[in-house]
């Protein structure tokens, strides 16, 4: 994704695949690559296939279209996910041997165009890393004549779990929040943007691992109404011990577990705030829970409550 403008300015390729997990990326991506085709007369020239509407033989007969006026066509793959290897062979013949006149750009979100990437230019859309992404935050905010601390940039990531599409959502909202100040500060993303789970329970095992005793129960009381939280804990604490005994990279934890490998960064941040003898007992008490609540002795929102207690006196 960083070096995508380079190799647009250099060439243009006949085929795309974009792979990752943060839409605000592909679609950047997907920006610049129709930019570059230059296309003049789009509803002759640009084509979109998703779910509804693909096939196989269709996509294929559309490549065979030549451009008019223009001298690119470009069509986009996007959420398809009805494909199967053998329509993915039929793809991977025709880009062996593309026309030359003809851009495809596929949205590759779960892995299902992954036998193409031999034949593609690839695109990696996975999160950036906060300094990436808080340049990023920084150029769209300027456009409205606003500003942004760093600690509130770093706190409104953090509230959507790095997911620039999130952020920039958000940043609607923050525009207008004090039309009188153009700084935008970490007070203020605090009370306007509404956290993503998954911080929230970020911010409660943090609450609990620094023994913060008011803010964990304040955090619990507030995530106990959400549904499936329970789930949501119990996963983090395991994947915290998992990672916290592992002598594996980063990357092949992330494998191992199907998570990201930011994901794995921040867990490994946080396991710190426990000793591998707590993170033992609490993945102990986990199962004990787990026991507990699926043979009726306990309801979900008691375990969970239970739970919280135990650990801040682990």
């Amino acid at each position: 994704m960083k070096t995508l403008k380079a190799r647009l300015s250099e060439k243009l390729c006949n085929a795309y695949l974009l792979e990752g997990d943060d839409l605000f990326l592909f679609d950047k991506a997907f920006s610049m690559i129709k930019k570059a085709c230059n296309l003049t007369m789009e509803d002759f020239n640009f084509v979109r296939f998703d779910d509804d509407n693909f096939s196989v033989d269709k996509f294929l007969d559309s490549t065979q279209v030549l451009p008019l006026v223009d001298e690119y066509r470009l069509i986009l793959v996007k959420n398809v996910v009805k494909i199967g290897s053998a329509d993915l062979k039929k793809i991977a013949s025709y880009l062996e041997n593309p026309v030359s006149t003809t851009v495809v750009v596929f949205y590759d979100f779960e892995g299902k165009f992954s036998l193409l990437k031999d034949f593609c230019q690839f695109v990696d859309c996975k999160r950036f890393d906060q300094k990436m992404a808080t340049a990023i935050i920084v150029k769209e905010l300027s456009k409205h004549g606003k500003q942004i601390s760093q600690d509130a940039a770093i706190t409104l990531l953090d509230c959507c779990n790095n997911y620039l599409t999130k952020a920039m959502n958000e940043i609607q909202k923050l525009i207008f929040c004090d039309n009188e100040n153009t700084m935008i500060t970490k007070s203020m993303v605090e009370n306007c943007v509404v956290k993503e789970n998954d911080f929230v329970v970020f911010e409660l095992t943090e609450a609990l691992g620094k023994k913060n005793v008011d803010k964990a129960i304040s955090l619990a009381s507030w995530l106990i109404k959400e549904q499936g939280i329970m789930a949501l804990v119990v996963n983090h604490f395991r994947r915290m011990f998992f990672v916290s005994i592992s002598d594996k990279t980063d990357a092949e934890i992330a494998s191992q577990l199907g998570i990201k490998e930011f994901a794995v960064k921040k867990i490994r941040e946080q396991s710190k705030n426990f000793s591998k003898m707590q993170l033992k007992k609490i993945f102990a008490l986990l199962e004990e829970v787990d026991y507990k609540i699926k043979s009726g002795q306990m309801l979900s929102d008691n375990a969970f409550m239970f739970l919280i207690m135990k650990i801040l006196y682990i």
